[in-house]
């Protein structure tokens, strides 16, 4: 299939657009755009700066990729977008550039990003990600895959998402939302394991009820973080989830939601 790019699109001459890329109407693509095969853009969507996307994500009008940052600390310099392949971008989402030279905005695969949803400079999301309608990550925040971010979340600079975890609608999330955790309120808490999302990722019913008491260790005994990883780790059995929420836990600059 032939790319197709509707006669009022504006693409820039020394962009890149790969194999079946269907580009309609009012789109706006910048010089240092790179788009890979099979791209949709629906209508009135820019992409611009140095934006590099994948295979077949498709994009919903009014979106708009890879401008400059809204940090006031920007000075200039070459700063990039880039983006994996097979993702959804709805209505009005805005994914910036990275604030200083070098740095890097970076957004996974197999993602769906609902409309209104805000993704800032420096932002590092992973891949199989749902972010509902005006979910918003502040700059320098990180989310681990196949987390699940509420409608109307707002997210503060340098936090991070576990993964599989899931916050709660309109929810403030000022601290690190640990892996496998569902977290929910303003400001977010930790209020017990995501059970409904392990299943359906096929963690082991031995895993979950490892998850299950570490969630009452570390937020319900009152013990200091520090104890109760050292309790979570001599305690509880070996797994790869145990692993990676001490690993998390103990990496945590900004503290967890508790």
């Amino acid at each position: 299939m032939m790319t197709q790019v509707h006669p009022t699109a504006v693409v820039h001459p020394k962009a890149q657009i790969g194999d079946a890329c269907d580009i309609g109407p009012y789109c706006v693509i910048g010089e240092n755009v790179v788009l890979g095969p099979g791209c949709k853009l629906h209508s009135h969507i820019v992409i611009d700066g140095h934006t590099v996307l994948g295979r077949e994500n498709e994009i919903f009008p009014f979106a708009s990729i890879g401008l400059k940052t809204q940090d006031l600390k920007w000075k200039g310099g070459v700063t990039r977008t880039q983006i994996g392949d097979h993702n959804t971008f709805r209505e009005y989402v805005t994914i910036h550039s990275a604030t200083s030279d070098g740095e890097v905005t970076v957004v996974g695969s197999h993602n769906h990003i609902l409309a209104y949803c805000h993704l800032a400079h420096n932002v590092q999301l992973g891949s199989h990600i749902i972010m509902s309608n005006v979910g918003t990550l502040a700059g320098h925040v990180a989310v681990e895959d196949h987390a699940v971010i509420g409608g109307l979340v707002a997210i503060h600079q340098f936090c991070r998402v576990g993964t599989m975890s899931m916050i709660g609608g309109c929810s403030k999330v000022v601290q690190d939302v640990p892996p496998y955790m569902l977290a929910d309120g303003n400001p977010a808490q930790t209020r017990t394991i995501n059970k409904v999302g392990l299943e359906r990722r096929g963690v082991s019913d031995e895993a979950q009820a490892s998850l299950k008491l570490a969630y009452k260790i570390l937020f319900r005994e009152g013990l200091t973080v520090s104890n109760a990883l050292t309790k979570i780790d001599t305690d509880l059995p070996k797994s790869h989830e145990i692993e990676h929420l001490l690993n998390f836990a103990r990496t945590s600059q900004r503290g967890l939601s508790k």
